[in-house]
């Protein structure tokens, strides 16, 4: 198991543009504030949407395409650090106009109509960094010992 205490910093709060895809402009706002750890959330509606599901037994990403206009039911990801930059690693729930939901990982590819976000900034000792994972295939997160990071802004 591993645990970290994190203590809340900075919640940014704002709205995508028209066109952008959702995941590099999530990762994107992270970068430019210098958001290495935190939670991020997301309300609104995309014009196109892709997620992915991880398939165990592959342990290979199968994506799913929704051409058309959705709603975002939900968006719920964390912020961490992968080969030493922020990474958003998020799921998104979407639905359509008879009120079918499809849900997965979120990935690039999926264009934003109108979407609101919330990211909470989290401050920790000791940075998680993504790295691979062998019995599951996946990049999960390893403490890093000895990151520090500044409480003080």
């Amino acid at each position: 198991m591993l645990m970290r205490e994190a203590k809340s910093g900075r919640i940014l709060i704002g709205r995508l543009a028209k066109g952008a895809d959702l995941l590099p402009a999530l990762t994107g706002i992270c970068v430019r504030e210098g958001i290495t750890h935190g939670e991020v959330w997301a309300i609104g509606a995309l014009a196109r949407a892709r997620v992915a599901y991880y398939d165990q037994t592959a342990r290979r990403y199968k994506t799913l395409d929704i051409p058309e206009p959705c709603e975002i039911v939900s968006l719920v990801g964390n912020i961490s650090l992968k080969d030493g930059e922020p990474f958003v690693h998020a799921h998104l729930a979407v639905g359509d106009e008879k009120g079918h939901v499809f849900g997965g990982h979120l990935v690039e590819g999926c264009e934003v109509f109108a979407a609101e976000y919330v990211i909470r900034e989290y401050l920790v000792a000791a940075h998680l960094e993504r790295t691979y994972d062998e019995p599951t295939g996946l990049a999960l997160w390893k403490s890093e010992a000895g990151c520090q990071r500044s409480e003080q802004r």
